[in-house]
């Protein structure tokens, strides 16, 4: 009845058959996961626009005023003066990190004509 190259055949065919489910049920899988993340992406995005509605509601000059006048006794605060400000000359210096120590080193280099501004890393140079 049945020959052996049937048997095979039958074999190839279902074994194709439970390939190609296993495949659509992980396709399914992986697109309800995306649909999911989708969602997720949808909501935080909603949530930053809700967020920046209210911080632009809560910024408003006229609402910061109405809070200052209506703490002023418990907050002494007063408008920054134009003598606060300070001048750049004013500032003080930045502290010297390593990079700009060796870009000044580099520098130096570049300007002594005898030297080619390669820097080896050996100490005795």
């Amino acid at each position: 009845m049945f020959r052996a190259s049937d048997m095979v055949l039958i074999a190839v065919m279902v074994s194709a058959a439970a390939f190609t489910y296993k495949t659509k049920q992980d396709a399914e899988n992986l697109a309800d996961s995306v649909r999911k993340l989708e969602a997720s992406i949808r909501y935080e995005e909603d949530s930053i626009d809700l967020l920046k509605a209210d911080w632009s509601l809560l910024i408003q000059p006229g609402r910061v005023q109405k809070l200052v006048e209506r703490y002023q006794a418990d907050l002494p605060l007063q408008p920054v003066e134009p003598h606060q400000y300070a001048r750049f000359d004013e500032l003080p210096m930045r502290p010297l990190g390593i990079q700009d120590i060796i870009n000044d080193s580099m520098d130096l280099l570049a300007q002594d004509e005898d030297l080619d501004g390669t820097m080896t890393g050996s100490v005795g140079e």
